[in-house]
């Protein structure tokens, strides 16, 4: 099977060579985010994913998870139930909740390390816990005082769970056409009837409550996407003063039968009169649904580092054991009968690729998680609406990108190893399978090129854009003298400008053919990644040469990001080109005649 230790030296680096974490986390008052205190962190949950989670990946897949139709119980894969047990024991749930709440209110950067660590060690079992954040943020910022006393606590305790359930049986990304209803019973709460699909966790043994958000609509609302509103609807029903009574009309009616994340209860949930209480304002769903979901974009985005990571570790191991042939130059290894694969063209091609984008994205998640920090305790009102603005224009690229290049990476990485990375024994293809489904949950990743190139973009007059494109340009009027990287910053320059043309572009075409945005989205989503991670490549040129960290880990850096360069920013060309060919390539096909 496959095998997994968190990269900590890597994580390191980006935290206190690339970011400087440590001087932020004081400049924001975390007084308990010592470097000491974080690094314990980072200890132990490598500790835990490394030798608690990961020996669990290839159970879960082999095992999967049970339901019992009869009752709607869903049982968890063989020791599953025991790690979250462990998980809550050592207070990972409330890790960077808010202590007033039970939290440890530490860094969302420290919190998105250790989300990776548990999604590169586990997915399967990653998903359990994951959507409880989204529902934590949607009650803390939506909900009312006494939603947030009385289920705050019990989530970020992680004796209970929390579910997002949006998606029906007819009804996937466009919400306004769901039907599930919810009636006023008179007492403040309502009943919730209808039927959600592909509910992650809805049903499961590793805790006594599941806490279910659910899109609902009420009896006066209007058509669409407006006459959405959120409830809060738990497996067992809760009072206003938090006393749990008896269990609530909501069951599990099936388990789907998946791809991939085994181990992970996909669920489809029957709510047939459920009590529910109604959570922000009526018909104001829309808004607290983008709450949870931007939370849990983010954190699916992780899930495409996690599997790279585990994905990079084995293959490397691999092409440094398997011998195969010699080397186009002559023998490296004469002592042994053949050389390892490692010294062919081709596997360094595979392994520099899946290297250089894991770890390029390491960094922007951990970028992301930073901002995170700064929008809820920066001081500066004007510092906190900047850092929204740019996470939020970073929530689609990261989301998308670190998703699409997971599958990549998990293809790449099975591929070194050949024939045997096609059979289950190496545990390569379960990993390509986990990965697959990370582009489509949570927005597939055509909802994200839109979001960019719609919401984030033209609807913003690209406000999260230019923000990024000045924190470049700052960059590189710093370092564009420095012989290690001039030419590279002047080509990140360049890049930097085509951007802004091919958005103006786009845009301006947009404004008499509305298809051009839905042409241009998903080659301008990837056009944007790339570029992105040029800019990440080069930070992290600069802080390795400047850090006190090994010979070797500097070179690492330093030829990777050459490598990047020369071989994975070339991509723009292509997005660039299918930019500039607009919607007329893809529209001008008659509907009817694609069998033609």
């Amino acid at each position: 099977m496959s095998q997994y230790t968190a990269p900590l030296d890597d994580i390191r680096f980006v935290l206190d060579d690339v970011l400087d974490a440590p001087s932020q986390f004081a400049r924001l008052g975390f007084g308990d985010a010592s470097p000491e205190v974080v690094d314990a962190v980072l200890e132990e949950a490598a500790r835990f994913t490394s030798g608690v989670l990961a020996p669990l990946n290839s159970v879960g897949d082999q095992q999967g998870c049970r339901h019992d139709p009869t009752t709607g119980d869903v049982s968890t894969p063989t020791g599953f139930k025991a790690a979250y047990a462990q998980y809550v024991e050592a207070g990972w749930p409330g890790l960077t909740a808010a202590p007033e709440y039970g939290g440890q209110g530490l860094p969302h950067a420290v919190g998105t390390a250790v989300s990776e660590m548990i999604n590169g060690a586990n997915l399967a079992w990653g998903n359990f816990p994951l959507l409880s954040h989204g529902a934590v943020e949607a009650l803390r910022q939506h909900g009312e005082d006494w939603q947030r006393e009385v289920f705050l606590r019990p989530l970020l305790e992680g004796r209970w769970t929390g579910t997002m359930c949006l998606t029906e049986p007819h009804c996937g990304t466009d919400l306004g056409l769901l039907r599930t209803r919810a009636e006023p019973r008179g007492e403040g709460d309502y009943a919730i009837t209808g039927t959600k699909i592909f509910i992650t966790a809805g049903e499961h043994d590793f805790t006594d409550n599941i806490i279910h958000l659910v899109l609902a609509r009420l009896p006066d609302a209007p058509p669409g996407a407006k006459g959405i509103s959120l409830f809060v609807v738990p497996k067992f029903k809760v009072a206003r003063d938090g006393t749990v009574g008896e269990r609530n009309a909501v069951r599990c009616g099936s388990i789907e039968h998946k791809m991939g994340i085994k181990g992970s209860a996909t669920c489809v949930m029957n709510f047939d009169g459920a009590e529910g209480w109604l959570v922000g304002k009526a018909h104001g769903g829309l808004r607290a649904m983008f709450t949870m979901m931007n939370s849990a974009r983010l954190g699916v985005g992780l899930q495409g580092i996690g599997l790279s990571e585990r994905a990079y570790q084995n293959a490397l191991r691999y092409a440094r054991e398997r011998l195969q042939s010699r080397s186009l130059t002559g023998p490296k290894f004469p002592e042994k009968p053949a050389d390892p694969i490692i010294v062919h063209p081709d596997v360094r091609r595979m392994l520099l690729s899946i290297k250089a984008l894991t770890e390029g994205s390491r960094m922007l998640a951990l970028h992301a998680g930073s901002l995170l920090d700064v929008v809820v305790h920066a001081h500066d009102p004007d510092e906190r609406e900047r850092a929204e603005t740019l996470v939020s224009f970073l929530t689609p690229i990261s989301k998308a990108c670190q998703t699409e290049w997971g599958i990549e990476n998990t293809y790449n990485a099975l591929q070194c190893f050949g024939g045997h990375g096609y059979i289950v024994e190496h545990g390569m293809e379960q990993l390509a399978r986990d990965a697959r489904i990370t582009t489509l949950y949570e927005g597939t990743t055509g909802i994200q090129a839109m979001d960019l190139m719609g919401r984030k973009t033209a609807t913003s007059q690209a406000a999260g854009l230019k923000l990024f494109l000045a924190e470049v340009e700052a960059f590189c009027a710093a370092n564009e003298s420095d012989s290690h990287i001039a030419a590279d910053v002047a080509t990140l320059r360049a890049k930097c400008t085509e951007w802004s043309e091919l958005t103006r572009g786009v845009l301006g075409s947009a404004a008499s053919n509305p298809d051009e945005l839905g042409a241009a989205a998903f080659d301008y989503l990837f056009y944007s990644g790339y570029v992105v991670l040029a800019y990440w490549w080069l930070r992290a040129s600069v802080a390795a040469r400047a850090s006190g960290r090994s010979a070797a880990f500097r070179e690492a850096k330093r030829e990777t990001a050459r490598f990047y360069f020369a071989r994975i920013l070339p991509r723009t060309l292509a997005h660039a080109a299918a930019i500039r060919a607009g919607a007329t390539p893809l529209m001008a096909l008659e509907a009817g005649h694609f069998d033609g």
